[in-house]
C-alpha cells in the first residue's frame, strides 16, 4: 500500500505549523506501520481552493491508482468546503482509496468512520436541498412581484446561473436540477465570462 501524507497552511507565517502537521503525520505513519509515502505539502494557500499545487498533484496519483491511502492532518486542513470534502471521500470510495484524519481520529475504512461519513452526506444533502429551496422561493417572488423570468427553460437557466454564484460545483447543480453536465455548462456560457469549476 502507497500513502499519501498531506498537509497546509495559509499563510507563509506558518512554516512551523506545516512542520508539526509532518511530524503528527509521520509519527502516525511510524506507528501504523506504514513505510511507503509521499509528502505533499500546500504553503501559503487557502484551503477554501478547491484546486492547490500539491493537492491537485495527489489527486492525480489517486486517479492513476499510484496511491491507495490518503492521511491528512485534519478535515479543516484537507478542505474548507463541506461540499468538496463529500465529493473527494466520495471519489476515494469509487477508487477504493483510503482515508485517514488524525485529528478527528477517523478512518473511512472501519465501521464508525463510515458511519461518520453517512451523517456528513446527509447533512451535506440536507443543505443541497435548503439551497435550492431558497433559490427557487427567491425567483417565484420574483416572479409574483413582477418581475418576468421567461419560460421554465429561462427560470432553470437562473437557478444554474444562481446556483454557481453560491458555489457549487457544476456535478452539484446537476444533481440538485436532474440535469447533465453539459447542461449546466452551455448555460453558464451564455452566462457571460466563464466561471472556473473547481470540483475534483
Amino acid at each position: 500500500m502507497k500513502a499519501a501524507i498531506y498537509s497546509r497552511v495559509s499563510t507563509d507565517k506558518q512554516q512551523t505549523g506545516l512542520e508539526s502537521q509532518r511530524r503528527a503525520l509521520e509519527e502516525y505513519c511510524r506507528l501504523k506501520g506504514i513505510a511507503d509515502y509521499e509528502v505533499f505539502e500546500d504553503f501559503a494557500t487557502s484551503g477554501s481552493l478547491n484546486s492547490r499545487p500539491q493537492l491537485d498533484l495527489m489527486m492525480a496519483k489517486v486517479r492513476s491508482k499510484e496511491i491507495n491511502l490518503v492521511i491528512v492532518h485534519s478535515f479543516s486542513r484537507f478542505a474548507r468546503s463541506t461540499s468538496f470534502l463529500i465529493n473527494s471521500l466520495e471519489e476515494f470510495g469509487c477508487l477504493g482509496c483510503g482515508f485517514v484524519s488524525i485529528t478527528e481520529n477517523i478512518d473511512l475504512s472501519t465501521p464508525i468512520g463510515k458511519a461518520v461519513f453517512t451523517i456528513i452526506s446527509a447533512i451535506a444533502a440536507l443543505e443541497r436541498d435548503l439551497v435550492r429551496l431558497r433559490v427557487l422561493t427567491g425567483l417565484e417572488n420574483a416572479r409574483a412581484n413582477g418581475k418576468q423570468l421567461g419560460r421554465p427553460r429561462k427560470l432553470q437557466y437562473d437557478l444554474i446561473v444562481t446556483l454557481k454564484a453560491e458555489g457549487y460545483t457544476h456535478r452539484e447543480i446537476s444533481k440538485m436540477l436532474g440535469i447533465g453536465n453539459g447542461s449546466v455548462g452551455r448555460a453558464l456560457k451564455k452566462s457571460g465570462p466563464k466561471i472556473p469549476d473547481t470540483e475534483h
